[in-house]
């Protein structure tokens, strides 16, 4: 990669960009999903979750303040990507952009549901026009409503990642066993995610799934992001 400038930017600014994007993205979606969302609510009882959303809802607001953040980031690491990739394939980096671009799309449009939880709590015409049995309906569907939309963009998401270990084997400036991870990590999202619409009983392996998806992703995009910012930046311009 001797003296390679892509467009009017190096390759070593992209690997940083990239790699500073996803390492935001990381801690953004651990927290703002794993931290808070996950604390409020509870799938299989809806009076809980209404009660944990109550005494909480500055913490809702600033989950769905990360994941706005997130989605951000996400469009800047398509872009960086398909800048970083572009040496090795126009085309492919550019699909894998356009895929990346796609699930953020479908994941802000998800992140409207959880206005809308917002509304309910913050419109004092719903609190008194809606039993509490009402209510309770109208979050626990605009939560699934939330998760399911997800889980569409995730599909785009797992494909993202299957073109993007592709690109990142036969680079030849990348280390393969990223790439390869990556690729399996795509296999364990669109597994995953059908998974979810297909089985009805989903729930008893939801564990399992879990561990398909989070290891192999988590490895393979930790590891990149590693590799972008301690290597990437080395590249010369």
């Amino acid at each position: 990669m001797t003296n390679q400038i892509v467009d009017d930017i190096s390759l070593r600014k992209v690997a940083i960009i990239a790699g500073l994007s996803y390492l935001i993205i990381f801690v953004l979606g651990i927290v703002a999903n794993f931290v808070v969302l996950m604390n409020l609510f509870v799938p299989e009882n809806a009076a809980t979750t209404v009660n944990n959303i109550t005494a909480n809802m500055s913490q809702l607001r600033l989950g769905i303040l990360g994941f706005i953040i997130m989605v951000i980031f996400d469009v800047v690491v398509a872009w960086a990507l398909y800048i970083f990739l572009k040496p090795v394939s126009n085309s492919l980096s550019l699909l894998a952009a356009w895929l990346r671009l796609v699930n953020a799309t479908i994941f802000g449009i998800a992140l409207f549901n959880l206005f809308s939880v917002l509304r309910l709590f913050g419109d004092a015409n719903y609190l008194t026009q809606l039993s509490t049995g009402q209510l309770q309906i109208q979050v626990m569907s605009l939560l699934h409503a939330f998760n399911d939309t997800w889980l569409i963009g995730l599909i785009f998401f797992g494909l993202h990642l299957a073109v993007l270990g592709y690109l990142i084997i036969i680079s030849g400036y990348i280390p393969k066993f990223i790439g390869i991870l990556l690729v399996i990590a795509s296999i364990g999202y669109l597994i995953d995610s059908f998974a979810h619409f297909v089985l009805s009983n989903y729930a008893d392996y939801a564990g399992i799934f879990m561990m398909i998806v989070v290891v192999p992703g988590v490895i393979g995009e930790l590891s990149f992001t590693l590799w972008l910012l301690l290597k990437g930046r080395k590249l010369e311009l």
